[in-house]
This record gives structure tokens, C-alpha cells and sequence, in this order.
């Protein structure tokens, strides 16, 4: 029997409503609107259409949004003062520096230089610490929407073993520590680690977070498993000169033995943006020290 598809938009798009219906409410009690700013430092194609996502679901959300842009051989410094200027600015909750930044800026500096509290990608130092001590804080927006459809497809997984294939800082320390708060038993695996396919076939939840095209095999899942792709690669096309999109588990073969899998586009992606305008209301909230909304 064929996997069940996890729908990523389906799911994001309820988050995003219940999101716009919490900022109605702050509006209309406590004259508070949420803002986020995004800063967008080069011309990287990509990355333009990435901030202008997040601006259009900004403002479909209720919220305020503003974009700052600089040119590519912007200095580090200048970037830094652009980030203290936000740090500063009552109306900004939010702050998220579009990444990768030019060579000539250190990615850590800027992270470091974010508002704790108003770093809604949920990197700064002071946040992960929280998130291990298992204190609240702004958490990373993928993990978080990674966790999410978890739950939304399992209930709740006290008990589940969660295996999840990569180490960065980015996806795969943070969502081995938001399973570990749902009380998972986790696993965190790498491509050093000795029989990975054994591994991932002991996982009752595999988070796939490696950046490799298609590495996760359908032998690798463990039958009724639920699947979470995380990566995002461009692979040749079946026409000449086309790409498509793939994740990092070869999806028809796992779809084979899974009990649920997310799709690649259409599964986690989605949640990002979503997860991204939950972190911006509760930063505002917090700011403004009134209790936070539940969405």
C-alpha cells in the first residue's frame, strides 16, 4: 500500500489563517501589529524570490513588512549597523537577514548581532542554548514546520523513535531537540556514521535533512514509517536544458514503504514561511509582554 502524502500547503495554508486571525486580535485589543523585516544583501535570483514570499505572506497575515536592500559589495560593518537600526526599531519584531550573505561577510556576525529577540530564523547563540535547556525561544522556522506535520499526521509521539539524518545547526541539531521536548527518543545520523541504511530503519519518524539528491532508498524505511524530507535539490530534467526539484529521499521508492511521506515540492517548504510568520507574532507578543496566542 502506498504511502499517504503529507500535505505540506494544505496544513501550512490552516497555520497561516489561524496566524492572520491572532493578528486581527492583537490589532483590535492591543493596537499592536506585527513587523518583520527582511534584509536581502546582492542580486542572487533565488534569494530575491524568497523575500518576495515572505513579504507577500507577511502582508496577507495582517502584519507589517519591510524589505531593505543592499548591494552586493556592501561591507560587513554597514550590514551590522543596518541590523543594531532594526535592533532598535519598536515597530520591527522581527529581523531575518536573507542568507547566504556575500564572502566579505561573516554569516556568524550577523547572527550573533540579531536581537535574541526578534530573531525569528531562531540561529542567534542565545536561542539555541534556550531550546536545549528546554526554555522557551524562537526556534527555526523548518525544524519547527518539520515537528509540525509530524504531529499533525502521528498525534502526539510520546515514545516514537526519530532518526534524523543531519547535523547542521540549521535543520537537523534543532528539530533532534524539538522531537526530544515531544519526548521522541532521537537518533541523530551523518554520513559518517557506520550502516546509515540499519539506522534509518529502526525509525518510526526519519527526518531527512543531509542536502544529498534522493540518498534516503525505499529499503532504508521502516514499513509504516512517516517520512519528512527536508532537502530541496535541482537535478537534471526529463527534457534537455529543464531541472526539477527532488528531496533527499528517493520519494517513489520510500512511498513503497512508508505510512507517510512528504513530497518534495509541496511538504515542508510551505511550512517554512508559515513557521516563519508564528515566530513574528510571538516575538511581537513577547516584545509588547502580553501572553502569547496560540496558533
Amino acid at each position: 500500500m502506498a504511502a499517504v502524502r503529507i500535505d505540506g500547503k494544505a496544513i501550512a495554508a490552516q497555520l497561516r489563517q489561524r496566524i492572520g486571525a491572532a493578528v486581527t486580535t492583537l490589532k483590535q485589543q492591543h493596537n499592536l501589529t506585527p513587523g518583520l523585516a527582511v534584509v536581502l544583501v546582492g542580486e542572487d535570483a533565488a534569494s530575491q524570490v524568497y523575500v518576495r514570499n515572505k513579504g507577500i505572506a507577511t502582508k496577507e497575515a495582517g502584519m507589517r513588512s519591510l524589505e531593505f536592500r543592499m548591494p552586493a559589495d556592501t561591507a560587513q560593518e554597514d550590514l551590522l549597523a543596518q541590523v543594531e537600526a532594526l535592533n532598535n526599531d519598536p515597530e520591527v519584531h522581527g529581523i531575518l537577514v536573507q542568507f547566504p550573505v556575500p564572502d566579505q561577510i561573516s554569516q556568524q556576525a550577523v547572527i550573533d548581532t540579531i536581537s535574541p529577540d526578534k530573531d525569528v530564523d531562531g540561529l542567534h547563540p542565545q536561542n539555541a542554548g534556550r531550546l536545549v535547556s528546554g526554555l522557551p525561544a524562537l526556534t527555526p522556522c523548518t525544524p519547527t514546520g518539520s515537528v509540525i506535520l509530524a504531529k499533525q499526521t502521528l498525534g502526539d509521539l510520546t515514545g516514537k523513535h526519530a532518526v534524523v539524518i543531519g547535523r547542521s545547526n540549521l535543520v537537523g541539531k534543532p528539530v533532534a531537540q524539538l522531537l526530544l521536548n515531544e519526548n521522541c527518543t532521537v537518533t541523530i545520523a551523518h554520513s559518517r556514521t557506520k550502516d546509515l541504511a540499519a539506522e534509518c530503519r529502526r525509525a518510526d519518524i526519519l527526518i531527512a535533512a543531509v542536502g544529498i539528491a534522493e540518498m534516503v532508498q525505499g529499503a532504508w524505511v521502516k514499513p509504516g514509517a512517516c517520512v519528512i524530507d527536508v532537502g530541496i535539490n535541482r537535478v537534471p530534467g526529463a527534457e534537455a536544458g529543464k531541472t526539477r526539484l527532488v528531496g533527499d529521499v528517493d520519494f517513489a521508492a520510500a512511498s513503497a514503504h512508508a505510512g507517510h511521506i512528504t513530497p518534495v515540492p509541496g511538504g515542508v517548504g510551505p511550512m517554512t514561511i508559515a513557521c516563519l510568520l508564528r515566530n513574528t507574532l510571538m516575538a511581537a507578543c513577547r516584545q509588547a509582554g502580553l501572553a502569547e496566542i496560540d496558533v
